[in-house]
């Protein structure tokens, strides 16, 4: 009679201490390709796999006397560690060296049979086992068996092997062989790449979006700071407040300095450079919230010309959000560094 699963634990637990006096013998024998048996425990396989187990547990009249299981398509060490993974218990066998062997070398068929019966913990081992060992030479290969065996995880990982090196893949046999027998493979990889080409140059142009931000961020307080009493150097008086950007505000007074020579900053589209002050002027009059006792220039004026407009225009009023929040994540970034710094000293001090 065939033992229940519930009597798998017991049996996992006795197989793991290595006492064979204890062990029930083995009710199973595995057949594989080349003829070999591989002798097993019914509950151990059943509470391990769901289609060993309504192999097992389906009507006697449909087994022979010997209760035979046939594994094929696969070597026949494959399958003796397949099996010795279901005698083990699950997850935690993963972590050790013997595992981390039989991955290396019967990780392919391991996947395979894994996903033939079932196991989605060692399916998942697999899965990370293969995906550490993908290169340029085999991620075709794998990426086949990926897609046979549904493993969307390791399939995600061998796309992005591909997009990562796709001039040292197309120099590979597998891939003349997907060239030549599998176009629907072939156009899911060039479409991919197509994508990942389009998030990159996405990823870019909101990257220099986020720095033109908070560029500007630092203008409006270089702005407001020069024109509140200016920053302080090593020859300044101590009544000026530090500066937090010196190249931008460096940048701002050459700006400034010109904006008050030239003779053509109220001529329209004329200097480019009075151009830039201006606009930076009137985006600090969008931000401020102080117009009455602001001593930036043009600020009330800026201010007048907008209402008078009834509200600015769409993209203008969009560059002003972005760059209020490119301020307010500084603000918060500052002060959590600051607070940082106060809180080692404090520690430091409570140390001593």
């Amino acid at each position: 009679m065939i033992a229940s699963p519930a009597n798998a634990d017991g049996f996992r637990r006795w197989h793991e201490a290595g006492n064979d006096d204890h062990i029930p013998p083995a009710d199973v024998r595995i057949v594989t390709s080349d003829g070999q048996s591989i002798a097993a425990h019914s509950s151990l396989l059943g509470s391990a796999s769901p289609v060993l187990e309504r192999l097992l547990y389906r009507p006697r009249k449909t087994w022979n006397s010997d209760r035979i299981i046939h594994i094929l398509g696969v070597p026949q060490d494959a399958v003796l560690a397949f099996v010795r993974f279901l005698h083990s218990s699950s997850r935690t066998v993963l972590t050790s060296r013997e595992a981390e062997e039989a991955m290396g070398r019967h990780g392919v068929a391991l996947l395979a049979l894994s996903h033939a019966y079932r196991v989605p913990w060692l399916k998942r081992g697999c899965e990370a086992a293969a995906a550490a060992r993908v290169s340029a030479e085999n991620v075709m290969d794998v990426l086949k068996l990926a897609r046979m065996c549904d493993a969307l995880w390791l399939r995600q990982r061998c796309m992005r092997q591909v997009a990562k090196d796709f001039a040292a893949v197309q120099q590979t046999e597998g891939w003349r062989f997907v060239q030549k027998h599998d176009p629907a493979l072939e156009l899911e990889i060039l479409q991919f790449l197509e994508e990942a080409d389009q998030r990159k140059k996405r990823w870019r142009r909101e990257r220099a979006n986020q720095e033109m931000y908070q560029i500007l961020g630092e203008a409006m307080d270089c702005l407001q700071h020069t024109f509140a009493g200016g920053c302080a150097d090593e020859a300044s008086s101590g009544k000026k407040s530090p500066c937090k950007s010196p190249l931008t505000c460096q940048r701002l007074q050459h700006l400034l300095r010109h904006y008050a020579t030239c003779d053509n900053k109220l001529v329209p589209k004329c200097c480019p450079h009075c151009t830039r002050m201006r606009r930076l002027c009137r985006l600090h009059s969008s931000l401020c919230d102080q117009t009455a006792s602001c001593k930036v220039p043009l600020c009330k004026q800026f201010k007048l010309k907008a209402e008078r407009d009834q509200g600015e225009e769409k993209t203008w009023g969009l560059l002003v959000k972005k760059v209020a929040t490119a301020r307010t994540m500084a603000s918060l970034a500052n002060r959590e560094r600051s607070e940082l710094v106060q809180r080692s000293r404090t520690r430091y001090r409570g140390a001593r």
